[in-house]
């Protein structure tokens, strides 16, 4: 699987059968699968829109797994992504990494979320009884992926 970017739904159980799929010298899979809430910002959402720019989408995604596989000695990463309408409920995202043992693969299954939500090309449109609206960015997620930066920031 390593990197997908599709419409159709898909199950996140078969998905981590498939990360390990019997490799014996896997000693730990970190996975994390993100759903569309009902819920944003105090504000009930009706379906969600993620748009993206096929290509490019999909060279960012690769960018961020090989980073992460060169940072920690992962024996995989695996990036999976929707895009188009979601309805709520439905999971948009899954990310596993599997390693020999756990500290690496919690780490570098955390850094890809953070980098997916700041450095993939995504957007979001949702829609709420209000509207329909661009989701903007969080500075919390900003953030959270500045911390696995790591050029000496003194230099800048």
């Amino acid at each position: 699987m390593s990197i997908r970017v599709q419409t159709a739904p898909f199950d996140p159980g078969a998905e981590l059968n498939a990360v390990h799929a019997g490799d014996l010298s896997v000693g730990a899979v970190v996975t994390f699968t993100g759903y569309v809430r009902d819920i944003n910002q105090d504000e009930s959402i009706k379906e969600l829109f993620l748009e993206h720019y096929p290509g490019m989408t999909e060279k960012a995604l690769a960018k961020i797994r090989a980073e992460a596989l060169q940072r920690w000695p992962l024996i995989d990463a695996h990036i999976l992504h929707r895009v188009g309408p979601l309805s709520l409920a439905e999971p948009i995202v899954f990310v596993a990494t599997s390693s020999m043992h756990r500290e690496a693969a919690f780490a570098a299954c955390e850094f890809i979320m953070d980098y997916l939500k700041t450095r993939a090309p995504f957007w979001k449109k949702e829609q709420t009884a209000t509207g329909t609206h661009w989701v903007e960015g969080r500075d919390s997620d900003t953030d959270a992926a500045a911390r696995w930066d790591t050029t000496d920031k003194e230099t800048r």
